[in-house]
């Protein structure tokens, strides 16, 4: 058998297998533009841009009932204790008492540090969630400090804001929206 025989019976047996030489045929343009749907009904864009996945309202919510766990075991293990020493009482019913004060700096520290520096809270660690700015390369004290000091202040008001982040495209809530921020699934 020649060689070119050889040739035409492979190609025959492929076409015949329903194999095909190329993955994709050469007359056809490939768009690499094109947005591709993922999870949950999310788009990604595969050019340029990381393709993110966005998280869910259900997994904020459990992220977020960890770090409020978190931030109230180290309350508990290490706020009160020196407080007790101190002699200041911890039950006191004004909003601008010592142990309410000192709580809330305990809380608002965790939340504005382990986002600006690490990018996820402890509770979005355990969840495998991080914030990542929608406009800019990385995130800035300013972005920060607005959508955790601020954003949370007006979210936590009207507590029904939260819910935002079932309905949105890109599942920001209030705080998100205000800071151009969002909560992606880390890779």
């Amino acid at each position: 058998m020649s060689k070119e025989s050889e040739n035409i019976q492979s190609e025959d047996s492929r076409k015949e297998d329903g194999m095909s030489e190329s993955i994709v045929p050469s007359n056809e343009a490939v768009d690499w533009k094109e947005q591709t749907p993922v999870a949950e009904g999310n788009i990604i864009d595969t050019l340029g841009e990381v393709p993110y996945d966005y998280a869910g309202f259900w997994m904020r919510f459990w992220a977020y009932l960890a770090d409020l766990i978190i931030v109230s075991s180290v309350n508990r293990i290490l706020i009160y204790p020196v407080l007790r020493i101190l002699d200041v009482p911890l039950h006191e019913s004004s909003i601008f008492s010592t142990v309410n004060i000192c709580t809330a700096v305990t809380f608002y520290l965790y939340f504005v540090l382990m986002t600006l520096f690490l990018k996820q809270t402890l509770g979005k660690m355990i969840f495998g969630l991080k914030v990542v700015p929608i406009n800019k390369e990385r995130l800035t004290w300013d972005t920060v400090l607005f959508r955790e000091w601020i954003g949370r202040f007006i979210s936590a008001s009207f507590i029904i804001l939260y819910a935002l982040v079932a309905f949105l495209p890109k599942k920001q809530g209030i705080h998100d929206l205000f800071a151009d921020t969002t909560v992606v699934h880390d890779r």
